[in-house]
């Protein structure tokens, strides 16, 4: 992610393993937020709100289920997650 990069609030239907391998990375996921740095992984489960911001030029290794599909709150449908094909 770019510097001040921040992503959309979304859920996704798979849980995700991330490890964060440059920069820091901010996650809010439901009610709690942390900041991730490189060398540190971290799990967002299944189902639940989050976003992510990137403070600085970051980058991450994401693993997850290839059938995962993301939505945003207050809108219709789920789209396939393109780095997930």
């Amino acid at each position: 992610m770019e510097a001040c990069q921040t992503g959309p609030e979304h859920v996704v239907s798979r849980e995700q393993v991330w490890t964060v391998t440059s920069g820091v990375l901010e996650v809010t996921c439901g009610a709690d937020s942390e900041k991730v740095g490189a060398g540190q992984t971290f799990v967002l489960p299944p189902g639940v709100v989050r976003r992510i911001h990137a403070p600085l030029a970051a980058e991450a290794h994401v693993a997850m289920r290839a059938d995962g599909v993301a939505s945003v709150p207050g809108t219709e449908g789920t789209r396939v997650l393109p780095w997930a094909r």
